[in-house]
């Protein structure tokens, strides 16, 4: 009887510790980048257009981000500032990443005023990026998709990431048949001909998460998708052709943005063919994690690297009613989908309001996974745990730099908001414009006449953060000829 009650004990014993350890594990985290995904390119945040059911689940599960900011309004500055917890401006990522240098200053061709601000084109070795802080504490750490933050010795296994399936210097799937193998990527082999890109990064990302389902790992799914070419499935692109022909629109499907027509409407059926595609890929990977046993403990994060593609390329999609998209400093340019889903953390379902911003990932994670946070490293980062635990916060202002000309019509800029309020400061002349985000999201009412003492205030806090940052700044173009075309035109106009 009593060697029975000892077994008893000891199996208990032993259960208990079981249960214990599986309780302390630190959670797995699963991160979800879209590219030039818009504000309002899914169910969830509006799209009466896109398909996008997983995704939508994903924020029914977790808390969806009413308020949530790019560091820029192109992809590899917002990208940069994911891995390190700083504003691009601090390491100099303050553009798209160019292989051939064609939009630094030296071989700049377009007619502006300003020549763009010099630039770095990789990512410093010597930043601790967040993969290599996950690392370091154990995780096993995995990249698959687009990469774009500098050339061979700069890629995914230089920062931190044990295995990279498609990284590389690249900013879209230029190679092969672009969306479909073959690829020809250094970092990807080629499936099937025919084979669908966001279908295999799926794939590798659900086998990573199989493999390593016995030990905390940190997943990071940076699609190429829904960057140009634009290109889908067959079956996709007829659903969604289909889908158009029924539209009916009571408003102007374009309206003038500076030198550029802005899309006003969804009906693109290319493009959503590749927001389906995306949103299908994102539910291989969910069911894995659930497959695994890995659902109570794995934090999921979704967002895009920058606002919809609504002037230039094709003009895809509108981000109605954010004004402008991608390469603008506008909202539509910088305001992005934001989902984070954390078991024992967020509340299903949960709406934040709070503005954030991308730089805010690194401590967050970090803190998440009751890791030792490194205020030297996400030095312009601010944790959203408390805001994930529905506690109100006092945001610092958020600031963006961008001293370039985005090939989409944009031009250099910075901006800051404070609360509601808004200030964009354009460097071609110095002006500015003040908006009210609260009472106008869609930046139609200029309200620095107004507001003058306002619009100074923040003028001079824009400033002195610049100063504080050592920004680059653009300069002036001595070849701008005011009577020959504009280079902020489309190509086919200048």
């Amino acid at each position: 009887m009593l060697n029975s009650r000892r077994t008893l004990m000891a199996v208990l014993s032993l259960l208990w510790g079981l249960v214990a350890a599986a309780a302390a594990a630190p959670p797995n985290i699963v991160f979800f980048l879209a590219d030039d995904l818009g504000w309002r390119d899914l169910g969830c945040y509006g799209s009466r257009f896109y398909e996008t059911p997983n995704i939508d689940a994903l924020a029914v599960s977790g808390a969806r981000f009413s308020q949530a900011y790019a560091a820029c309004p192109v992809c590899s500055p917002t990208r940069a500032s994911i891995m390190t917890g700083k504003y691009p401006v601090r390491i100099r990522v303050t553009d798209y990443i160019s292989p051939s240098g064609g939009n630094q200053p030296e071989k700049w061709a377009r007619n502006t005023m300003m020549l763009p601000s010099p630039y770095s084109d990789r990512m410093p070795l010597e930043e601790i990026t967040l993969a290599e802080a996950f690392k370091e504490s154990g995780y096993a750490t995995f990249f698959g998709g687009k990469w774009h933050l500098g050339p061979e010795g700069y890629w995914p296994e230089d920062q931190g990431f044990d295995i990279n399936k498609g990284g590389w210097e690249h900013g879209g799937p230029w190679g092969g048949d672009n969306y479909f193998a073959p690829y020809e990527n250094p970092n990807l082999s080629d499936g099937p001909a025919g084979e669908f890109l966001p279908e295999r990064l799926a794939r590798e990302t659900g086998r990573f998460i199989s493999d390593h389902r016995d030990r905390p790992f940190l997943a990071y799914l940076s699609f190429y998708s829904v960057h140009t070419p634009l290109m889908t499935t067959k079956a996709l692109e007829e659903k969604y052709a289909s889908k158009a022909a029924k539209l009916v629109f009571s408003g102007p499907q374009w309206i003038r943005e500076s030198y550029r027509e802005a899309r006003q409407v969804q009906d693109h059926a290319v493009y959503g063919g590749m927001v389906e595609a995306l949103d299908s890929a994102i539910g291989h990977v969910l069911n894995a994690i659930e497959a695994n046993g890995l659902g109570n403990r794995t934090i999921v994060v979704f967002m895009s690297d920058n606002g919809g593609l609504s002037t230039s390329e094709g003009s895809p999609t509108s981000n109605l009613p954010l004004r402008g998209g991608k390469g603008w400093m506008y909202e539509g340019g910088i305001r992005e989908p934001m989902i984070i889903r954390a078991p024992g953390v967020t509340k299903p379902g949960a709406v934040v309001d709070t503005p954030v911003t991308s730089v805010d990932f690194y401590p967050t994670l970090l803190e998440l996974a009751g890791l030792r946070t490194r205020p030297d490293q996400h030095v312009d980062g601010a944790s959203m745990v408390p805001l994930l635990r529905d506690e109100k916060v006092a945001r610092e202002p958020l600031f963006w730099h961008y001293p370039h000309y985005g090939n989409q019509g944009g031009a250099p800029s910075a901006a800051i908001r404070d609360g509601d309020w808004k200030l964009i400061k354009w460097y071609e002349d110095g002006t500015t414009e003040l908006f009210h985000l609260g009472d106008d999201p869609g930046e139609r009412y200029d309200l620095s006449e107004l507001n003058a003492t306002k619009a100074d205030n923040l003028e001079k806090r824009l400033d002195a953060w610049l100063g504080d940052v050592d920004a680059n700044m653009p300069s002036v173009n001595p070849a701008y000829d005011e009577d020959k075309p504009s280079g902020r035109l489309p190509p086919d106009q200048r």
